[in-house]
């Protein structure tokens, strides 16, 4: 099993963050264009804790490299990914988890990304994934498989930054345009 980690700090505060991130995949994010489908299989609110839990099936397009599409016996470029995610107003934090289920029996990739607020005005981004290949007794090309996905995870990371980085601007002007708005009218 091979690690991946990475923590950022946004100049934003969790609620801008937080309500941004329902947009990561939209079209103000040139940097997600891989991602084809974002679809939601299900989403509710705990009566109790008021943690708004959501389900959803990320389609992507991520090409594989060619040995590896070799070794697996494929050339599909097309991925999936099941998302939980749990936004806890009264602590302040979104937690996602993820796992791949094209090729869930070759891999297993599990993603935690954690965004809590750090003061009024700066938001920490956490995310980790742990990658372990299958490949039963062949560590030499279980290495390579899980080095592969590692360094993808660490070229998507900068990527995903730069492309949040734009979402969070964006609707920082769409917010800022409605509030304007509302005053107007009062």
């Amino acid at each position: 099993m091979k690690v991946f980690s990475n923590a950022v700090t946004y100049d934003y505060s969790w609620d801008e963050v937080s309500t941004a991130n329902w947009r990561k995949y939209g079209p103000w994010n040139n940097k997600s264009e891989h991602v084809l489908a974002v679809d939601t299989l299900s989403r509710d609110v705990d009566p109790n804790t008021g943690i708004l839990r959501t389900e959803r099936l990320i389609t992507c397009k991520q090409s594989a490299p060619d040995w590896i599409k070799t070794l697996m016996g494929t050339s599909m470029d097309v991925s999936h990914v099941f998302e939980a995610s749990y936004v806890d107003p009264s602590s302040k934090t979104v937690t996602m988890v993820s796992q791949n289920l094209t090729w869930s029996n070759l891999v297993n990739v599990q993603e935690e990304v954690i965004y809590k607020p750090m003061g009024d005005h700066q938001t920490q981004f956490v995310q980790s994934a742990r990658i372990t290949a299958l490949c039963g007794g062949w560590q030499r090309i279980k290495n390579s498989i899980e080095d592969t996905l590692v360094t993808r995870f660490k070229e998507n990371a900068v990527k995903g930054r730069e492309g949040f980085e734009r979402v969070l601007e964006m609707s920082r002007i769409v917010f800022a345009e409605e509030k304007a708005r509302q005053r107007q009218l009062l």
